[in-house]
């Protein structure tokens, strides 16, 4: 068997070794799932200014999927926003910034001085939550359709049939959490929770408790 084979097996056999005892050592240690990659996306937003995947990069996003003209499905998820925004000093995030954004699926409609006067219609702080859209409804569609594995579809009145959700995204643009459904815990409480999470893996992958954490990933020590 070719020895750089040989090599390259010992080293991933000494590393899962190693993982397992720097597990063993700093348990209990809980994660968030590496999901996937959030999509890569150009949007405009409620000021008319160009927001980017890549302007997010190092910081926590939550994102959600909405229109203006949407009735009480929207109103709800404005809610968990608005109180995750005002509860973020409940978590350590050791100088991490956390974003908001809310993908309208609604662009000939959401202009950006309808998304603005929306944003002020639900007092929405736009420092840190911006609401997006673009004119290329089949980019539009890959993006919350196939990047975010969000549903949408456009009904015959102008309104939308859609699945309320929030994606938690991470600073290396990986999707670790997905709040679809209601459950007995609120999605606030448990994005916040999650956030926490996040900032605390963030904080400690460093040395020997990095091995820790990628060990967690690999036995699916998830949070719940």
């Amino acid at each position: 068997m070719n020895k750089y084979f040989l090599n390259g097996l010992y080293s991933v056999l000494g590393f899962i070794v190693i993982s397992a005892f720097a597990f063993k050592i700093f348990q209990p240690i809980k994660v968030l799932p590496r999901m996937q990659l959030s999509p890569a996306f150009s949007l405009v937003d409620q000021d008319s200014a160009r927001l980017t995947s890549e302007d997010l990069r190092g910081q926590f996003v939550l994102y959600t999927f909405a229109y203006t003209n949407c009735p009480e499905a929207c109103a709800a998820i404005n809610d968990t926003m608005k109180e995750v925004q005002s509860r973020l000093s409940e978590v350590e995030l050791d100088g991490i910034s956390v974003s908001f954004v809310t993908i309208s699926m609604d662009p000939q409609r959401d202009t950006p001085e309808a998304l603005n006067a929306y944003a002020q219609s639900i007092n929405a702080n736009t420092e840190q939550w911006k609401f997006a859209t673009t004119t290329n409804e089949t980019l539009l569609k890959t993006i919350i359709g196939s990047g975010f594995e969000t549903y949408y579809e456009k009904k015959e009145d102008g309104s939308f049939a859609f699945d309320p959700s929030f994606v938690l995204v991470d600073g290396w643009g990986i999707v670790r959490a997905e709040y679809r459904y209601a459950t007995e815990v609120s999605n606030a409480d448990r994005i916040l929770r999650h956030l926490g999470v996040l900032a605390e893996e963030v904080r400690n992958s460093k040395g020997t408790t990095k091995l820790a954490y990628e060990a967690a990933h690999l036995f699916l020590c998830y949070a719940p």
